[in-house]
Parts: structure tokens; sequence; C-alpha cells
């Protein structure tokens, strides 16, 4: 996974708005970036290769909002009991993370990207996640929609790296331990 939170936590406000992940302030007094050791690959490294992606209905209708589709390089599977298969030629909708599993292996999927925070959630309670890659954004929102949802037990995670950008920024890449 590859995903951008507030400093607490949240993927987007209670309205599902994300200003405060793509506008952020004009005059940032931020430390210059810089690389830890290990640090988390840019967006590009990640995605090289990546050949599907598995994201929610949520993420997938504000996806739809952006004016543009920014993921015609994957194969995109969103899972939703509510959404109509076929509707859209880009997508392939699923209900289950178990369907969307038995897709990947049908299809050879080398490395699988999952975004929305349920559709994270209910991967790793399956063991299904290897790593995480969170970025977090200098904002704090108070309220929103979260990242993680109930898991039935923790989850350890070992840190592999972290950076800043230039913007402030911090990406930080976890292993998860199984």
């Amino acid at each position: 996974m590859f995903i951008a939170t507030s400093v607490d936590g949240f993927i987007a406000d209670l309205d599902g708005n994300l200003g405060w992940l793509t506008d952020p302030p004009v005059e940032p007094r931020h430390v210059v970036a810089h690389e830890g050791g290990d640090a988390p690959p840019d967006w590009d490294d990640f995605t090289a290769n990546v050949s599907h992606l598995v994201m929610g209905r949520g993420t997938y209708e504000k996806v739809l909002t952006f004016g543009f589709w920014p993921y015609a390089k994957f194969r995109v599977i969103v899972m939703s009991t509510q959404l109509t298969p076929g509707e859209d030629e880009r997508v392939t909708i699923v209900d289950s993370v178990e369907r969307a599993c038995e897709l990947l292996t049908e299809e050879d999927a080398s490395i699988a990207y999952l975004d929305g925070g349920q559709v994270i959630t209910e991967f790793l309670k399956r063991g299904l996640v290897d790593e995480l890659t969170i970025s977090r954004a200098p904002v704090i929102l108070g309220s929103g929609l979260p990242l993680f949802h109930t898991l039935p037990a923790q989850t350890r995670l070992i840190h592999l790296g972290t950076s800043t950008t230039d913007s402030g920024m911090t990406n930080t890449r976890y292993r998860v331990v199984t």
C-alpha cells in the first residue's frame, strides 16, 4: 500500500475532500527534504512493478471526481457490493477480498497496490499486506475518514526507512510482521 494521511491518521475529511493534501500552503517553511536509510520509494518507483490496483468503492468514486483517470497503467479492481459490474470498462467490480485475490491469482499479478482505508484494513485482517508506505501531510484534520479501521489484533511493523519532502510530507515505509 502507498497512501497519504493527515498527522492524525485521516485519509480524507468527513466530506471526502482531499484539498488539505493537494493544496499545501504556498509558503512552506519546512526542513529541506532528505532521505533516510532505505527510504520509501517515490510514486514512480513504487508503481514501476505494480500490475494491479485494488480499491474500494469510496476511493473509486472519489477518483471519478478528478476529471482524469490516473490509473491507466494498472489493471484496476474495485471492491463493492453496490456498483454494477461492466458500467466502467476501466475497472472490474468484485464483491469481496476473496474474489479480488482469486482475480489477482488468475491474472498472475506481479504486485498489487491497495488503496482505501476499508480495503487496506480488510487485506490486513487476512494477513495479505507485505509492506506499508504511509505519507503524512503536515496537517491535523481533527476528524475525517480513518486510514485504519478495527482490526482483530495488533499488527506489528518493522520500520524500513523514512524521508521527507520540501512540502513537509513525511514518508515512512514499514514491513508487516507475519
